[in-house]
């Protein structure tokens, strides 16, 4: 029997040896509150490379001080943050996994004590800052941090890039008729709200000919918010610019009660990959080998992101062979527990 979760996948240059992929998760480890990795982030994200993931992407790395979640977020704002993101990047090699690195801005859900900027000045909750309207400079300054934070992301060997462009983060708001209240040519239509990415999307590739991947929030859980039929017009929109891989999640972009179950974000998944006809990859509540071969097998996405599942047990794509029946080869150094 054929185990496509166990395939490999080929993007531009760059292989899979499997379709599993360590979802970005906000670690909230850089200590110094000065973006720079610890010790901490190289046995995190090693330790999932030995557990024969095939594609580990880092936490959201914001590529201006401004753009953190919180002050203990990673960071790419800066030259003297290549060194750390390569020694991650080294143990992640080690065993044969491929590295991703998300590159993100908070927006208004920035949690800091200076000054945060968003599309418009409205705060997330009563309990959050109110943020600085961007002007276009702000806007034109942000777009060239996403540049920058590419080439450095490239000289610290990284073999995918993704955006954040989900959860109400910055590019999220930009994209939401639910935050982006503006009437200049970055606010309105949706086209306009496409801007902000489009111009990211430029910027980025202006540096990197790599697999450029972008997650979105494929629901905002608000009957005013972008219908299915926005995302796939953004998602043919990026498809166009030369993104690979669509990542699917929900959520963020406002306070909202989100009911859970398995595999609850799997159709938004689905609909972008049919509508769109662009790759995506599946996220939440994907816990079995069963559930995450099922998803690939019936064409609902083409890579499955794990998060908490991976934070339980570093070994899962062993735990998922052996339900499967499939002979995964692990780390010559664990051959006798394997």
């Amino acid at each position: 029997m054929k185990h496509k979760l166990f395939e490999p996948y080929t993007v531009k240059d760059v292989t899979l040896k499997n379709r599993i992929v360590m979802s970005p998760m906000c670690m909230y480890s850089s200590d110094n509150q000065d973006g720079y990795a610890q010790p901490f982030h190289l046995t995190h994200y090693e330790s999932r490379s030995a557990g024969q993931v095939g594609l580990i992407i880092t936490e959201a790395t914001a590529v201006l001080p401004e753009g953190r979640i919180s002050h203990e977020d990673l960071g790419i704002w800066s030259d003297e943050h290549i060194e750390g993101l390569q020694k991650i990047n080294e143990g992640i090699h080690r065993h044969g996994a491929k590295a991703g690195i998300q590159l993100a801005h908070a927006g208004r859900k920035a949690n800091l004590r200076d000054e945060i900027f968003a599309p418009s000045a409205e705060a997330f909750s009563a309990s959050m800052k109110v943020p600085t309207e961007m002007t276009n400079e702000d806007i034109q300054r942000t777009v060239e941090a996403f540049r920058e934070g590419t080439r450095r992301s490239k000289e610290a060997g990284f073999d995918v890039i993704e955006l954040h462009a989900a959860h109400g983060y910055l590019i999220n708001q930009f994209l939401s008729p639910l935050t982006n209240k503006r009437d200049d040519e970055y606010g309105g239509t949706r086209e306009n709200r496409y801007r902000f990415l489009r111009e990211a999307i430029e910027a980025v590739k202006h540096e990197w000919n790599g697999p450029l991947f972008v997650r979105i929030s494929g629901e905002e859980y608000h009957e005013d918010g972008n219908t299915m039929d926005d995302f796939i017009y953004f998602a043919r929109e990026m498809k166009s610019q030369g993104v690979d891989l669509i990542d699917v999640s929900s959520g963020g972009v406002v306070p909202a009660a989100i009911d859970p179950y398995p595999g609850y974000q799997v159709t938004y998944s689905e609909q972008i990959k049919q509508g769109a006809g662009i790759d995506t990859g599946a996220v939440g509540l994907i816990t079995s080998g069963n559930q995450a071969e099922e998803i690939l097998q019936n064409e609902r996405a083409d890579l499955i992101f794990l998060a908490r599942a991976l934070l339980r047990n570093p070994y899962w794509p062993k735990e998922a062979a052996d339900e499967l029946g499939y002979s995964l080869e692990g780390p010559r150094q664990y051959t006798r527990a394997w």
